[in-house]
């Protein structure tokens, strides 16, 4: 098991690399994360003025205590070695992570990794530059379990439901709908890659809810997927990040009996007692070890 940086990942904006006036609003939104994006957001012949519009973004803007991420271009891509070495070469110091999308297997996350490494020696940098990997094809869900375990700076796995529903052939007119499939169409991938994000000790998000405009469907994505145990949520639109916001945030009730528990616990244990009844109901080892996600949740949030 890894030992990664603290970050609040609970809205990880998409901003288009491409766009400058998109980066400076996110730099002063709210988002936890913004990631800019040199991939699908970014034509094949503006790439080159991207990653320019990039480094020139992470250098002068001011972003706050947000993380500041890139997601370059797909390995297999004739762009992605030079979208890490450019933006690496000019705005290192003001970059946090880089995001690797349509990761296939560990050897994806191995290459960036080397690259990373390299450069990081090169700009005699004192800090270690994170990965997000996005798994958005049927054989990266399929090797998960590696992927998570592939390198010390991965931090976090993201499920992309646009493009493994594509890589899986799933009916395009489910892909959005709740009412297309019985149950949750999304069910086992997202647990697969939740377990394995857990069992890797990092951290798993929530994918991308396309249709911004139905903040009701996006709502009921963020609950489900808070409930299920994922940090955060994709927001592929400003307006999106209040709500991931709010539905990663455990609210004050809850951390205030998360905190008289754990104090009630201590106290029984002081007392060589191992399980007592609160309001009714029993708390032992594993119930305090279940409010111990919800307290250290809010301690990275400063509630």
């Amino acid at each position: 098991m890894t030992s990664q940086p603290q970050r609040l990942r609970r809205a990880e904006l998409a901003v288009p690399g491409s766009n400058e006036s998109m980066m400076a609003k996110a730099a002063a939104g709210a988002a936890d994360l913004v990631f800019l994006d040199l991939e699908d957001a970014v034509a094949p012949n503006a790439k080159a003025q991207a990653r320019t519009k990039v480094v020139n973004a992470l250098n002068q803007l001011n972003w706050g205590r947000k993380s500041r991420c890139v997601r370059i271009n797909d390995v297999q891509t004739e762009h992605a070695y030079q979208d890490i070495i450019e933006v690496m070469e000019g705005a290192a110091r003001n970059l946090d992570l880089i995001m690797i999308p349509k990761v296939r297997s560990a050897r994806d996350v191995h290459f960036v990794d080397t690259l990373l490494s390299q450069l990081e020696r090169k700009l005699k940098l004192d800090k270690r530059i994170g990965i997000e990997v996005l798994i958005e094809e049927a054989e990266g869900l399929i090797n998960v379990e590696e992927i998570a375990r592939s390198s010390p700076r991965v931090e976090a796995l993201i499920l992309g439901l646009g493009d493994f529903s594509a890589s899986i052939g799933v009916d395009q007119r489910a892909v959005w709908n709740p009412y297309a499939y019985p149950g949750d169409l999304w069910h086992y991938p997202r647990y697969k890659v939740l377990v394995a994000a857990r069992a890797a000790g990092i951290d798993a998000v929530d994918g991308p809810f396309a249709d911004f405009k139905n903040t009701q469907g996006y709502d009921e994505e963020a609950r489900r997927g808070s409930i299920m145990g994922f940090v955060g949520k994709w927001a592929i639109h400003p307006c999106q990040v209040a709500p991931a916001i709010a539905a990663f945030t455990p609210p004050q009730a809850d951390i205030d009996k998360a905190r008289a528990m754990a104090a009630a616990y201590d106290k029984a244990l002081a007392q060589g007692v191992g399980a007592i009844a609160i309001d009714g109901v029993l708390v032992d080892v594993a119930t305090v070890r279940a409010q111990a996600n919800v307290l250290q949740r809010a301690a990275l949030m400063g509630l």
